[in-house]
């Protein structure tokens, strides 16, 4: 019987390890091209939109292979079809089901591959679809940021604007009453202008003061508890501003001064609350909503019903020396009120976008406040600048506040699109310096040396020196509005003019863009995103490698070192601090400027710079 029995498992094993066999060599005998293939058409069903992805990047790898008479390209021509259908499906199914954001969303990503449904061009009327919605559903702030952002794109009707106008007074939102107010009068319908109230028009009309702001602003403390030092423990707390935006207690401030309370590297402990007046005031528990690193933005709630809301909706865009004023918790002086100018406009301290430099006095706590201007309009989210530095500080603008929060209002962190490049302008456009490794600009053999001439079809015009920002922020702005995993169209050109188009998935931007390929990376390769330098191997030994320097990107870290082209280098080392977000270039040049003399240079890199995309 044990005989029988272990005959039995014999013949059973020696039957599965040969099917397991058969299996492995049929794997191994199928082509690349055949894999490929299969994962696109398991994805068409599931995720049309990572199926056509796949399609456009099987195009780019196999370019060399195609002609009509290729049963590889015929195959992928009708899964290219197939996706697409089921697209076009996938929208219509969410128009049907007043999924606005995803009809919205859909219908991007059918307009980068050229494909018109029934629905195209209706991106403004979907968003204000949306806008009406969220009304219904009292969700005030997400229905007014809707809808200016509808407004924008196709200026909104007069019924509808009545409509919002109608909320905003309800809702005591002055600002945005006067922008609906505003917008039902262009839209030049009696009927509807006369059916607005004496009391709107008279509401709308007013102007709200800086001692009514001041009952909308908050300091927030983050509690952490005790820190040791010496034997000797000290209150461990930070401190900050906040300032209402709705009604059901939602505020805003800055992310690193909630930062304790949503990174998952901290251990310790940590409690949150908001104060409305003096240090006599009761604390309010506090908790987080939502943030977006990248923009050092959060939004936090407490059960409170403010006195006063800042309206999101009537921001303005400010020129250099306008007036502009600071409300914070300076120190913990709770509801103080700086005055300053505007110093500056597109300084790049931020990983996407740019920021407002102001010289109004700003100190520690005030970080979060609201910025206004001399009408009551809000201008931008302060945060402190340079302690040894005075007059320097800084504030997040407010139209890139609005663009942030509906990522953050849906809860946790907010996932931001990227591409995977990283950028230099220079005088013939935005230059693409580097792909970085397992992302979508590599995947798809984006070219390094070539130029970022448009996305979506939108042409990129901005130049160097403008006042209003440069190119970076500009295309960073453009893929901002895309959500990751939506597909968007980008034309590059390379130096001699040749124009390519390629079709891009976004994936979800990673909190330090270029960690992972600091990691991964060959030195000479990645000290060109780090520091704008371009090597040319010479020699190498066993822990140095010599280099001619190539060129050096302009007002890069190379740059104000001082190195020029055809330097030799040796780099000695190259330290990540991953827990800083920093690099250290350690590397010895002969300048030949200075009569090739050897230099030891120390160079820092921040891991995230802001000429990604």
């Amino acid at each position: 019987m044990i005989k029988k029995i272990f005959s039995i498992l014999a013949f059973t094993i020696i039957f599965s390890g040969c099917t397991s066999v058969d299996s492995v060599s049929d794997q191994l005998t199928r082509t690349t091209s055949e894999i490929r293939l299969e994962n696109i058409r398991n994805e068409i069903g599931e995720n049309p939109v990572r199926a056509l992805n796949l399609i456009f990047i099987y195009k780019e790898v196999y370019s060399v292979t195609q002609n009509d008479e290729n049963e590889d390209w015929a195959l992928l021509a009708e899964y290219e079809r197939e996706a697409a259908e089921a697209l076009r499906e996938m929208q219509s199914l969410a128009v049907s089901e007043e999924r606005w954001d995803d009809a919205v969303s859909l219908g991007r990503s059918l307009a980068s591959i050229g494909i018109a449904t029934d629905y195209t061009g209706m991106e403004a009327a979907f968003i204000l679809e949306g806008a009406k919605k969220m009304l219904a559903d009292e969700n005030v702030l997400g229905a007014f940021l809707a809808a200016v952002r509808s407004h924008e794109m196709t200026p909104m009707d007069a019924a509808s604007a009545s409509l919002f106008l109608e909320k905003a007074v309800e809702a005591r939102q002055r600002s945005a009453a006067a922008f609906f107010f505003a917008a039902a009068q262009r839209a030049g319908s009696a009927n509807v202008s006369a059916g607005i109230s004496d009391a709107a028009r008279e509401y709308a009309s007013g102007r709200d003061s800086v001692s009514d702001m001041l009952k909308g602003v908050a300091t927030v403390w983050v509690d952490r508890g005790y820190r040791i030092e010496r034997g000797m423990g000290f209150p461990d707390r930070s401190i900050g501003s906040a300032f209402f935006i709705d009604s059901s207690g939602l505020l805003i401030t800055n992310y690193h001064v909630i930062e304790s309370e949503v990174d998952p590297a901290y251990r310790g402990y940590s409690r949150m609350y908001i104060r409305m007046g003096d240090s006599a005031s009761s604390r309010i528990p506090a908790r987080v909503i939502g943030w977006d690193k990248a923009l050092d933005l959060a939004l936090i709630k407490a059960e409170i019903e403010p006195e006063y809301v800042f309206s999101l909706v009537d921001r303005v865009i400010p020129r250099v020396g306008d007036t502009v004023l600071a409300i914070g918790s300076p120190i913990a002086l709770e509801r103080t009120v700086t005055s300053g100018i505007v110093s500056a406009l597109g300084r790049r301290f931020l990983q996407i976008g740019d920021v407002i430099q102001i010289d109004a006095s700003v100190n520690q706590g005030n970080s979060g406040g609201p910025l206004i201007n001399n009408e009551g309009r809000l201008v931008g989210v302060v945060f402190a600048g340079y302690v040894q530095f005075q007059g320097l500080n800084f504030a997040v603008p407010a139209e890139t506040l609005c663009a942030a929060l509906p990522a953050m209002m849906k809860g946790g962190k907010a996932q931001r699109p990227w591409l995977g490049i990283i950028m230099c302008e220079t005088f013939d456009g935005a230059e693409i310096l580097y792909t970085a490794p397992n992302t979508p600009a590599s995947m798809h053999r984006i070219n390094e040396g070539s130029f970022l001439k448009s996305i979506n079809g939108r042409e990129l015009s901005a130049r160097q020196g403008t006042q209003q920002g440069s190119m970076i922020p500009a295309m960073q702005r453009e893929i901002f509005l895309c959500g990751p995993g939506e597909l968007v169209a980008i034309e590059t050109a390379d130096s001699e003019g040749t124009v390519k188009r390629h079709i891009v998935m976004t994936a979800a931007r990673p909190d330090i863009p270029l960690l992972e390929a600091s990691r991964i990376e060959n030195r000479e390769r990645i000290v060109t995103p780090l520091f704008g330098l371009f090597l040319t191997p010479l020699q190498s030994g066993l822990f140095t490698t010599s280099f001619r320097v190539e060129r050096v990107v302009r007002g890069s870290t190379a740059d104000e070192a001082g190195i020029s082209e055809n330097d030799p280098v040796t780099i000695s080392r190259l330290r990540i601090q991953e827990d800083n977000g920093i690099a250290v270039l350690e590397i010895t040049v002969k300048k030949r400027r200075m009569g090739y003399l050897e230099t030891s240079m120390h160079l820092p890199a921040f891991l995230d710079t802001p000429d990604t995309l």
